[in-house]
C-alpha cells in the first residue's frame, strides 16, 4: 500500500500583462485572495512547463512560447491552512515567476473549481490588490516598477 501523494513544494506563477494591465484572478477559496495564475509543479515537471499549463489551466491562454522566465525564485512559508497537502517535514515553497505579455487584454476562461471572478488593473492598482507578497515582487520585476 502506498502512502498519500504530497504536493511537490515547487509551483510557478505567471504575471498576465499588457504594456500598461496585469491580470489578477480572485481564488475561490479563500474569498478576496487576488493573484497571478499559479500552480505546483506536477513530479518530473520543469517550472516553464508547468507554467505553461497552468496558464492553460487557470485561463485557457495557449501562449507557451510567449512566456519569459523572469529570473525570479522566491521562497515562502506554507500556510497552515494548506499543509497537510505537503509532507509533514516541508514548511517551506520555492515560487518561479514567469511572465506572458499579451497585445491587449483578453477576458480569460477561468476554471470556476480555482477562480471566482478576473479584474484587468493598472499596474499600481495590481500591486495595491494582489494578496501576495510574491506576487507584487514579480509585477514589479515586469515593470521594473520601484513603487
Amino acid at each position: 500500500m502506498t502512502g498519500p501523494a504530497f504536493k511537490r513544494p515547487e509551483s510557478v506563477l505567471v504575471v498576465v500583462h499588457t504594456r500598461s494591465q496585469v491580470l489578477l484572478l480572485e481564488r475561490e477559496k479563500p474569498a478576496g485572495f487576488w493573484q497571478s495564475v499559479t500552480g505546483s509543479l506536477e513530479p518530473g515537471e520543469s517550472p516553464i512547463d508547468a507554467a505553461v499549463r497552468e496558464l492553460l489551466e487557470e485561463t485557457g491562454f495557449q501562449r507557451g512560447a510567449d512566456i519569459r522566465d523572469l529570473q525570479l525564485e522566491q521562497r515562502f512559508a506554507i500556510a497552515p491552512q494548506w499543509r497537510e497537502r505537503y509532507a509533514p517535514d516541508v514548511v517551506e515553497n520555492i515560487e518561479h515567476a514567469f511572465a506572458l505579455n499579451l497585445r491587449g487584454a483578453i477576458d480569460p476562461r477561468l476554471n470556476p473549481d480555482e477562480h471566482r471572478e478576473f479584474r484587468w488593473l493598472s499596474v499600481t492598482e495590481a500591486l495595491r490588490q494582489a494578496s501576495s507578497y510574491t506576487d507584487t515582487a514579480a509585477i514589479r520585476r515586469v515593470f521594473r516598477h520601484d513603487a
